[in-house]
């Protein structure tokens, strides 16, 4: 908390920012105030389309046409941000004031090395001398984890994983030890290991240098484990403002408590379904004169849609814009809602999908004329079965091999060894030709449904392609009928099947591509990150959506994703993989509650959830493209011992259903 007396570094007041388009004036942060002091991290949270990024790019002055911020006040430390000139702008950006955008990628030049990225702020704002600034931005990157700083300087950004351009973002960001820090999104397609890494990096920064931060996600547990205070956006408005801890336990805005109690998390039963809440924000052209949360709110009262509520005092320190709680009335707890009942298959009976030492490598191009040809490891032995109506989920960090397995299961891809069989057949060596007559019983959804759909075609169109392709429907008129029903299963409008992708939010494109996933009628659907990209809200009517499909068609899923809470409330069984390899598997609720294999103890400790005790994990995995010698984990193991190094451990039955591939399977705990 602030001390008294201590002047803000920055304050924000009743900020409006509009996109000028020919239908009028699109109001996207419309009145917009909150205070941050020296040493405050203050969080700002909502889903896509609420204001935050517009928010932090009004706060820094970044906005271009049509946009234009057109009334409030922005001053840090005093000084009127919106009336500084372009001189004084450069001055004080990078500075004073420092921003983490999302995408690392695109925040970094692709042509310019790593040095020169993070010095370039310190020479131009005469901070340090050419010299001294190289010796700090190695120190920089060595305080933000990269492994062998100097060598990491002369690289470029695509030579990074994610995680590691995500922190030269953060040694660009402090490298002047800025008063402010504005971080929009950093950890949103991070691994939750690597997330966790980078919060551990802001709490340091917001310690260490009493740096004022203000953090931008959609995510309340990355909100809850770094953010004192959090700030709820809906529809271009500031809707609650308290303790993060208070928002958490009992939020005091109907938006808000929907966004609180769609998270899953690991202690969830599988198969329970998440508080969701259809439909979406009111348009920004024309909002309505009452709450702006009207539409969808299940507390409403007359007043709310003839009133427009103000941020009021609903408790010491907590403000709310809402009729209901103006009280000081608490909301009250989620429905319980009634657990999926699912198909239970018997032990004795066929899986449906069987793996058996699946192997896959891909072949690089050879280095010099006699030179080796370098091998990736992608899939290094892994055996896997799926029984009819189950739910199998795949975790693990980026690069271990998850969406390549996906690939091969689906024979996508052929497996370079080992054996494959769907419904007792044999497929491992299958043609295209012979594939083909099995492709409507294998559904897939993609992580990214905007790049797998065709920008061109109608959705109608896309669904009805299958269908036409492999003669379940015998006419157009017939294919339609179908795409309807299909519209009708996910929660698509009828009406909307004549409408392009790019017409679509992210989670109704997600609708469309589960859809098409089922169009064929399939037994087993794989399910490759069809969450990871979306808000909180939207994530709660997929799960649900799958859910509900499961129960009712009896489907079997693949689910691959790194968000370990949702494979929580998804799945019933959980293989956990490593550098290629299933290091554990078991029931889902057991093995999250009583993880075996160390590597799964650090993922289950990295989940953002507040009060978590986390296990730090040094490094990252070693490369595809050398497997070490026996066990790949090794290097990053807390409790490695000399035999590890000598003896690969097999993936060994340890329980009733439980498997660990670990030397001391069980001695390791958080």
């Amino acid at each position: 908390m602030r001390k008294p007396g201590t002047v803000p570094v920055l304050e924000v007041e009743d900020l409006q920012t509009v996109f000028l388009t020919d239908a009028g004036a699109v109001r996207a942060v419309d009145g917009v105030s909150f205070t941050v002091g020296p040493g405050e991290t203050l969080g700002i949270v909502g889903e896509s389309g609420s204001g935050k990024s517009v928010t932090a790019l009004s706060l820094m002055r970044l906005l271009e046409e049509p946009a234009r911020i057109i009334g409030g006040s922005v001053r840090f430390q005093g000084r009127d941000v919106l009336a500084m000139s372009g001189e004084e702008l450069r001055g004080w950006r990078g500075d004073r004031a420092a921003m983490v955008f999302q995408d690392p990628m695109t925040g970094l030049n692709p042509v310019i090395r790593i040095l020169r990225q993070v010095t370039e702020h310190m020479v131009s704002h005469g901070r340090q001398t050419p010299a001294k600034a190289k010796l700090r931005a190695v120190d920089l990157l060595r305080r933000m984890g990269v492994a062998a700083p100097e060598r990491a300087a002369a690289s470029f950004p695509h030579q990074f994983s994610g995680g590691m351009r995500q922190r030269v973002m953060l040694a660009i960001g402090v490298a002047n030890d800025p008063l402010l820090l504005i971080a929009d999104e950093p950890t949103t397609a991070l691994d939750v290991t690597i997330q966790a890494q980078i919060l551990d990096l802001m709490r340091g920064l917001n310690q260490e240098f009493g740096t004022a931060i203000v953090l931008i996600s959609h995510d309340l547990g990355v909100i809850g484990t770094v953010c004192r205070r959090v700030a709820v956006m809906y529809a271009g408005e500031i809707v609650e403002e308290a303790e993060t801890a208070a928002v958490l336990t009992d939020p005091r805005h109907p938006y808000a408590w929907a966004l609180v109690n769609a998270v899953p998390r690991l202690d969830s039963p599988a198969g329970t379904r998440l508080v969701s809440i259809e439909g979406g924000p009111p348009s920004a052209l024309d909002p309505p004169p009452g709450c702006r949360f009207v539409a969808r709110c299940p507390f409403r009262i007359s007043r709310c849609g003839a009133e427009h509520p103000p941020l009021m005092e609903v408790a010491p320190g907590r403000r709310a814009r809402c009729w209901v709680t103006m009280d000081g009335s608490p909301l009250p707890p989620p429905p319980v809602a009634a657990e999926a009942a699912f198909r239970t298959p018997a032990q004795e009976e066929r899986p449906l999908l069987e793996g058996k030492d699946l192997v896959k490598h891909f072949p690089l191009g050879r280095i010099g004329l006699f030179g080796p040809v370098p091998v990736v490891h992608a899939v290094n032995g892994v055996d896997l079965r799926l029984r009819r109506g189950e739910a199998l989920g795949i975790v693990g960090e980026s690069g271990c091999g998850k969406s390549t397995l996906a690939r091969l299961v689906t024979r996508l891809q052929a497996p370079t060894s080992g054996t494959l069989e769907f419904d007792g057949q044999d497929i491992t060596n299958f043609s295209a030709a012979e594939m083909r007559p099995l492709r409507p019983r294998m559904g897939m959804v993609f992580q990214d449904p905007y790049a797998s759909l065709n920008p061109r075609m109608t959705v109608g169109d896309a669904l009805a392609e299958p269908l036409l392709a492999h003669g379940r429907a015998r006419t157009r008129a017939e294919a339609r009928g179908r795409v309807l029903d299909l519209m009708a299963t996910v929660g698509l409008k009828p009406e909307w099947a004549q409408r392009f992708p790019h017409e679509f939010s992210g989670g109704q494109r997600q609708r469309v591509s589960i859809a098409r996933s089922l169009a064929l009628e399939p037994d087993l659907v794989v399910a490759d990150e069809p969450v990871s990209a979306l808000d909180v809200n939207v994530q709660a009517q997929v799960l649900n959506l799958m859910l509900d499909l499961r129960e009712r068609l009896g489907l079997s899923y693949l689910f691959i994703a790194h968000d370990l809470a949702v494979v929580r409330a998804f799945c019933d069984r959980v293989a956990v993989m490593y550098l290629g390899r299933i290091v554990e598997e078991g029931p889902a609720h057991e093995l999250f509650a009583r993880p075996l294999h160390p590597y799964t103890v650090a993922l289950t400790s990295a989940v953002p959830e507040p009060g978590r005790e986390r296990v730090i994990l040094a490094g990252e995995p070693p490369s595809t493209l050398s497997l070490p010698t026996g066990c790949a984990f090794r290097a990053r193991c807390p409790i490695a011992q000399p035999v590890c190094a000598e003896v690969r451990p097999p993936l060994s039955d340890v329980g009733p259903g439980r498997r660990a591939a670990c030397h001391f399977p069980g001695t390791f705990h958080a």
